[in-house]
């Protein structure tokens, strides 16, 4: 055999040590086709979010810092704060222990009725909020099947703080578990198994193996549901029954504020829910860039 390679006429060979070209579809695009792509992006949030979001800003502080500031010293605005921050501390933890143990169970397991238990957790994310809120009218109601029991041993549901924390279990529990599911699903359960056979018990696995592996979504999972648990209007509304200064949250109170002509007051609540959801977002973009490195091992594993 001789030491040179036969190349066919016409044909191209990579040589061992010649890198392949990798090509980028982005990168080749015609500048005209790009361009007009970014173009209708960066339209489209400026229009449906900047704008938006800037307007809020603008009417709330259409008369000064002083009226702004004046808002939030309404009783029932702080009432409203303190509910909506109330709600969400409830919520988000719970949230948390079970968006925990469902992708554990999802990821880790085998058995019967996995697929269903996936559908039940995506069910608030079809289902209208409204709707979930007449879900707990139609159970804790004055005619509802659990209200003699909870009434006689708990106390009052609707029209209630408890009414509203349910509610807002109910439409936020699928976010810590879905940030949750598709990044332990990739990774496996081979570290899991290997800490066990080297003798770890189940918690120092979670503690020791998983949750370091997890954390970033976890947080990312836990943002998100607060974000969604402190703006949640439709099923809090049905479930709340609007009484001011008790069970109205801040976003019920800013309905309340628009349709009294009270502009400034409503904006700046509004605006407050706004910067809730901004420092979120640049929580959530901080992480991302301090811990990129972190991220991407996190990812590869």
């Amino acid at each position: 055999m001789s030491g040179t390679l036969d190349v066919s006429p016409g044909q191209h060979q990579h040589l061992p040590f010649e890198p392949l070209k990798q090509t980028n579809s982005v990168i080749n695009e015609p500048p005209l086709v790009r361009g007009l792509l970014v173009a209708v992006a960066v339209g489209f949030l400026a229009l449906f979010l900047l704008l938006p979001l800037l307007s809020v800003f603008v009417e709330a502080l259409r008369k000064g810092f002083g009226p702004y500031f004046e808002s939030f010293a309404d009783p029932e605005t702080l009432a409203a704060i303190q509910l909506t921050v109330l709600a969400a501390a409830i919520a988000v933890p719970l949230n948390l222990v079970f968006g925990l143990c469902a992708a554990w169970a999802i990821t880790k397991f085998e058995f019967r009725g996995k697929q269903f238990l996936i559908t039940l957790i995506d069910l608030p994310f079809s289902v209208s909020p409204v709707v979930a809120g007449l879900i707990f009218v139609l159970i804790f109601g004055a005619q509802g099947w659990a209200q003699p029991f909870v009434g006689d041993h708990v106390g009052k549901v609707l029209f209630a703080t408890p009414g509203i924390v349910l509610a807002t279990v109910f439409v936020t529990f699928p976010f810590i578990a879905r940030e949750l599911i598709p990044l332990m699903q990739e990774q496996g359960t081979e570290d899991e198994q290997a800490a066990l056979s080297l003798g770890a018990t189940g918690w120092q696995t979670f503690t020791r193996v998983t949750l370091p592996n997890i954390k970033w979504a976890l947080l990312y999972g836990v943002l998100l549901c607060n974000a969604r648990a402190m703006g949640e209007f439709g099923a809090v509304s049905v479930v709340s029954g609007h009484i001011r200064g008790l069970t109205n949250t801040m976003p019920l109170h800013i309905e309340i504020l628009y349709n009294e002509y009270q502009f400034v007051s409503a904006f700046a609540v509004a605006s407050l829910l706004a910067l809730l959801a901004l420092v979120t977002l640049a929580v959530k973009s901080f992480l991302e860039w301090r811990y990129a490195d972190q991220l991407a091992a996190t990812r590869r594993h």
